[in-house]
């Protein structure tokens, strides 16, 4: 059997309703051990949680691998959720101040809340941030991650956002700013086009809205297999088919977008450090920001 063959066997074995995982090692994506945490994210769990040095790293695993039990994402099995991406956004501290003044922030899967929580300790008020994910697990797992259920005043909706009629209704037109991150390249192109009409109607309809956000892309966009449910695809983007698709949405929607996207120099498809490398070579990361004319 060739590498390729094991990794896609692998894949088809994992648990149909992924609450029963009986060894996650087996899974090509699941990185045991955490070894490195990057400063901000230190700072986070140090100073905004107020968790000893010592104890960081042991508590931060057993809130994953409960994570992981309820859904095996990569960004969970391979520690991806600590790398806080919103403020890497070279729009960050434009967001930032825009929160303090009274702006109101939604970050759209938004796993642990980890972003969210980056935010507050930043000195946004947690009164104006929202955060949506499928899985309200990983929501109520972010509380105790970050420790803070009787102080953070965030407003979490578990929501499909295909759905009609589900919590994300009661933000239509009260978003000034999106974050995104690692939730476009889940779904294949028409999905992601109805995903970006959908923040049209969530986003206030004023220029200087905001959709902001890094995903995973690639030198020659299109269709690719999804790793979970790999009989459906996904659409890895460069900088044209992301500002094609965003161009779509503005003609659909009768709405002007200025779009700032590029993919980062890395080939994440000669660093992975995986058991086995399921990632193609030219996959890069896709920075990005979308503002409303």
């Amino acid at each position: 059997m060739s590498e390729q063959e094991g990794v896609a066997k692998l894949i088809q074995e994992i648990p149909k309703d992924y609450q029963n995982i009986k060894n996650p090692e087996d899974i090509p994506w699941f990185v045991k051990e955490l070894t490195n945490i990057k400063p901000d994210a230190r700072d986070l769990f140090e100073n905004y949680c107020k968790i000893p040095s010592e104890d960081v790293v042991p508590h931060i695993k057993q809130i994953r691998d409960k994570a992981f039990k309820v859904y095996p994402y990569p960004c969970l099995g391979h520690w991806g959720f600590l790398d806080l991406s919103i403020s890497q956004s070279p729009k960050y501290d434009e967001i930032l101040q825009r929160v303090k003044n009274g702006d109101n922030y939604l970050d759209l899967g938004c796993c642990f809340g980890q972003d969210i929580r980056k935010l507050v300790h930043d000195g946004a008020p947690s009164e104006h941030t929202f955060g949506s994910d499928l899985q309200k697990d990983f929501m109520d797992l972010g509380y105790d991650l970050f420790l803070d259920k009787s102080t953070l005043k965030t407003t979490f909706i578990p929501a499909n956002i295909f759905e009609e009629g589900t919590g994300l209704m009661q933000l239509v037109s009260k978003i000034d700013i999106v974050h995104a991150a690692s939730f476009f390249h889940l779904f294949d192109w028409p999905e992601q086009v109805q995903i970006a009409k959908r923040l049209v109607t969530i986003l206030k309809a004023k220029p200087g809205s905001l959709v902001v956000g890094r995903q995973i892309g690639h030198t020659d966009s299109g269709e690719l297999a999804r790793q979970i449910e790999s009989s459906k695809s996904r659409f890895r983007h460069n900088e044209a088919s992301f500002a094609r698709m965003w161009k779509e949405v503005g003609e659909a929607t009768g709405t002007d977008w200025l779009v700032d996207a590029h993919l980062e120099a890395e080939d994440l498809g000669k660093k992975s450090n995986f058991k086995y490398n399921f990632i193609p070579a030219g996959t890069r990361w896709l920075r990005f920001t979308v503002c409303r004319l």
